[in-house]
């Protein structure tokens, strides 16, 4: 049998290969053994659109429920950031979502989700991991008690504490939503209705499908045709949210059909928060955007970087004074709410700064650009490599980087992966998945053809 390893954001695996209910009980029972460790008393569990999901979170329920536990199951599926919501909403001492938010729908996976609402820190999941191996207890019915829960008005009450809700009324323009057939599906048309928005919403997969209509469930262009030809048609400031197979991710298609990057939302997210009179810390990943950091440093943000996975991210948003976390994958936390990543919210707040500016999203970052005197293009690779030790090869060999598409490489940083810095402020970062056996390669250069010669050169040098 295969080890049980958590990754960036919590444990995954293929269904019935290594992710079957023995091993979802293991890891179950070591989450409770933790809780009960902390004092631990209530718990709470929600789950995705995938395959089985339902099935899997009723076994992850009833091994902590069996340890005694008060164990909440929500009702149905639900986003990542409400079952979040959720622990915080029922005062838990923890949670545990049954999703594999952008992984291929062969995956599923365990979230767990610590007292204060949000990504398990590092310190937590190594305390889980610390406990595998344990046999878990057995339910009974007649002894042990589910509980079940229904999140959805008390997040979209929260959602409406946080947004300018009166300017998103006068808002009579379309927005789309493609939830991808994921948990998002009917979570931004629901808030919409709850918060009487005049706003026409449609929705482009809003039926949640177990294969995502045929594609993985993340929201990068090569996963967007179907919305992106959609968005051909429209003009102005109407625009596309992407959430991704838990809606913790968010990604954004423009009128005319061009993709919004994750960097660009970031961008524009921070600009339209400070225009707000918020302040605090930008925290950001090490495959994030430069634009952030020098857009940050022009507000007179302080800016963090830390090593890929949200939950470095919480670890900063849980010491306080922090304005916005985000990640390359369209991961965004921002202050004020739960310290977790939100598609759903930061889709309303996208809509909130096109409402309060007058702008689109791409005139939006078009001015930040010029702001901050650097042209932003990117794109990534994601290369399926043979082995993992093909793999360590390849990060071995990238640490003394060759001449590359006539680039000066000024400096090495290894935080995280292996990242060249180009003169002229590009960069090219090599980083082996957490979760899968593939190498991402991450390019952000200062044109599109540049962009591409690195990386196609980059692949070259990895094959």
């Amino acid at each position: 049998m295969a080890t049980i390893r958590f990754g960036t954001d919590g444990w995954r695996d293929v269904i019935a290969d290594n992710f079957t209910f023995e091993n979802v009980a293991k890891v179950a029972q070591a989450y409770a053994s933790y809780l009960l460790e902390q004092s631990g008393k209530k718990v709470v569990v929600g789950y995705d659109t995938r395959f089985m999901a339902e099935k899997f979170a009723r076994k992850a329920a009833e091994v902590l429920a069996a340890n005694g536990l008060e164990v909440h199951l929500s009702k149905s599926y639900l986003p990542t950031p409400a079952l979040s919501y959720a622990v915080k909403h029922l005062e838990a001492d923890g949670g545990v979502m049954l999703t594999a938010s952008h992984n291929p729908p062969e995956y599923q996976g365990f979230k767990i989700k610590g007292a204060y609402g949000g990504s398990a820190t590092p310190a937590l999941v190594a305390e889980v991991e610390k406990k595998l191996g344990t046999e878990p207890k057995l339910f009974d019915s007649t002894r042990h008690k589910l509980h079940t829960f229904d999140i959805r008005k008390p997040y979209y009450d929260h959602l409406m504490g946080l947004l300018e809700v009166e300017a998103l009324r006068s808002y009579e323009g379309v927005l789309y939503h493609d939830s991808m057939g994921g948990a998002g599906a009917g979570w931004l048309s629901g808030f919409a209705k709850h918060a009487k928005l005049k706003l026409e919403l449609r929705e482009i997969h809003g039926v949640p499908h177990p294969l995502f209509y045929g594609v993985n469930p993340e929201p990068i262009p090569a996963n967007q045709q179907v919305v992106m030809t959609v968005l051909r048609a429209e003009e102005g400031l109407t625009f596309a949210a992407v959430t991704d197979g838990d809606a913790d991710r968010i990604g954004a298609v423009l009128a005319g059909g061009e993709h919004f990057n994750s960097h660009q939302i970031l961008a524009v997210l921070i600009k339209h928060l400070v225009s707000k009179g918020l302040k605090g810390r930008v925290v950001k990943t090490f495959s994030v955007s430069r634009v952030v950091e020098r857009l940050a440093k022009k507000l007179g943000l302080e800016v963090v970087t830390t090593p890929i996975g949200f939950k470095y991210i919480t670890d900063e948003m849980l010491k306080g004074g922090v304005l916005v976390g985000g990640e390359e994958s369209g991961g965004i936390g921002v202050s004020g709410h739960i310290p977790e990543r939100d598609a759903i919210y930061n889709a309303l707040l996208l809509l909130e700064s096109i409402v309060k500016t007058g702008k689109s999203l791409g005139q939006q970052f078009a001015e930040i650009e010029a702001e901050v005197g650097f042209k932003h293009y990117y794109d990534r690779l994601d290369l399926h490599l043979p082995s993992v030790e093909h793999i360590r090869r390849v990060m071995e060999t990238v640490k003394n980087p060759p001449s590359i598409a006539n680039q000066q490489v000024t400096d090495l940083e290894t935080l995280d992966g292996v990242k060249w810095n180009f003169a002229g402020g590009g960069w090219l970062l090599f980083r082996a998945s957490g979760t899968e056996p593939v190498l991402r390669i991450y390019c952000e250069m200062p044109s599109p053809e540049l962009v591409q010669s690195v990386l196609a050169q980059a692949k070259k040098l990895v094959e």
